[in-house]
């Protein structure tokens, strides 16, 4: 793979923390709703957040140095509706990177539980205490996970095809390790 159609091992490296503490999140995401409450269910609900906000700042990262830095060409091979709909679901992804920590904050502040990022940075609270906001916005989160989870799967998807089906090289651009 030629390094320009390689992207920024900054950007390889931000791709590759984000998409762990995602993949992270997630699981604990949908495991922690099943606790009892107790210590491990505050627990897994606190790392959820921390890591939620983490992927927040991971993002706001990788949009700027996306700005800084474009990512590079796509390979000619890939057909014309792949060179289209790639952009628009890596946007979506990266918006829904956005949306749910964003969602989940505002959630927080309108149960009123405030967030102390890793217990160490107390976070403002983004609305007041109320019960029937908390509602929508755990609606919200909710649905945009369901969304965040089907673009994660698209995404994967097109990985294997890329890789494993038309072995174009589409992966190898993102990969760090080896290049090939």
């Amino acid at each position: 793979m030629s390094r320009e159609l390689s992207y920024h091992p900054a950007s390889q490296a931000l791709h590759w923390i984000t998409a762990l503490a995602v993949l992270g999140m997630l699981g604990v995401g949908l495991w922690m709703t099943g606790l009892p409450l107790g210590f491990t269910k505050l627990y897994a609900y606190n790392w959820h957040k921390w890591v939620g906000l983490a992927v927040l700042v991971l993002t706001v990262g990788r949009l700027l140095w996306r700005w800084r830095r474009p990512p590079p060409p796509l390979p000619g091979a890939i057909v014309r509706w792949q060179a289209v709909l790639a952009p628009v679901a890596h946007w979506a992804l990266l918006v829904l990177l956005l949306a749910m920590p964003v969602s989940g904050w505002f959630m927080s502040s309108a149960a009123g539980v405030s967030v102390i990022w890793f217990g160490l940075l107390p976070l403002p609270d983004l609305v007041p205490r109320d019960e029937g906001l908390f509602e929508a916005l755990r609606t919200t989160h909710y649905i945009l996970s369901r969304l965040l989870i089907a673009v994660l799967i698209l995404h994967i998807a097109a990985v294997v095809h890329h890789d494993v089906m038309r072995r174009d090289g589409v992966f190898r651009r993102m990969w760090p390790f080896g290049g090939s």
